[in-house]
């Protein structure tokens, strides 16, 4: 795929994966559109870019939880003339607590982040690349999206919809010029676990950089889906054959935090 001059329109750009995709794709010389709630995180990335890869780079801050932001953001940017040619949609979210005991703020918010915001921007954007014939859609989904996940349900939920909706989107744009790829990421060397909480993590973390690069891998190859490292492609391959509900008592298991017993959560329901 040819990525010089086009413009990528980067959610959750400010840190993590959503930077590194940022630095990745400048590198190809390809125009940016940064969007996080950080202004300050933004446009130090924003000045960062122009002046190593000489492209231009442009700065919305939006915070995708609140209803319509990703409506409203198409909005503005749309009102500034840019038109977008690559939209990762990477913003999102996890939370690490018995479903019971979450925040109901916070559940509502990640639904929206990872869920709504995504669809919003993806329908947004895609008939404009359609009528182009042109245009690539990368959505960060998760290994979280191949069997559930207790104690992080709504987030394992949230990823296996994503999952299907790019597969299912994929499919729909095959014989156009648009490109559709889902990325499946392990646990990666990101502040994701500042907010779930360090009970989230399974397994070893890659790098930001990784991930992108097996991102842009995909979408060049047009792969509707691409797990992150061979130890993740056993992971969420693995349990296919076996039955689904021995598979949620494997995870509880696997996801159980310390001196949390079964016991436990039976007398809490």
């Amino acid at each position: 795929m040819n990525y010089k001059g086009q413009r990528a329109l980067v959610t959750g750009a400010s840190s993590g994966i959503g930077a590194a995709f940022a630095r990745e794709l400048a590198r190809r010389e390809t125009d940016l559109v940064l969007v996080a709630r950080s202004h300050d995180k933004l446009t130090a990335l924003a000045d960062e870019l122009s002046a190593s890869f000489g492209v231009a780079t442009e700065v919305a801050v939006a915070d995708l939880a609140k209803p319509n932001a990703a409506i409203e953001l198409a909005a503005e940017l749309r009102g500034r003339g840019l038109q977008i040619d690559i939209l990762v949609n990477n913003a999102g979210f996890g939370l690490f607590a018995l479903l019971h005991e979450a925040d109901d703020a916070a559940l509502a918010d990640m639904i929206r982040v990872n869920v709504a915001a995504l669809v919003d921007l993806t329908r947004l954007y895609l008939p404009d690349m359609l009528e182009r014939d042109r245009g690539a859609i990368i959505n960060v989904a998760s290994t979280a999206a191949f069997q559930p996940v207790p104690y992080m349900a709504v987030y394992g939920a949230t990823k296996a919809f994503v999952l299907s909706f790019t597969e299912a989107l994929w499919a729909e744009t095959r014989g156009t010029g648009v490109r559709v790829t889902a990325i499946c990421p392990g646990a990666t060397d990101t502040a994701f676990f500042d907010v779930a909480g360090e009970n989230a993590q399974v397994g070893r973390s890659m790098s930001p950089e990784r991930v992108v690069h097996t991102a842009l891998r995909a979408l060049d190859r047009r792969s509707s889906t691409v797990v992150t490292g061979a130890g993740n492609w056993l992971l969420v391959n693995s349990p296919r054959l076996a039955p689904r509900q021995l598979v949620a008592r494997i995870a509880g298991r696997t996801m159980r935090p310390a001196g949390h017993s079964r016991r436990t959560e039976k007398t809490k329901v």
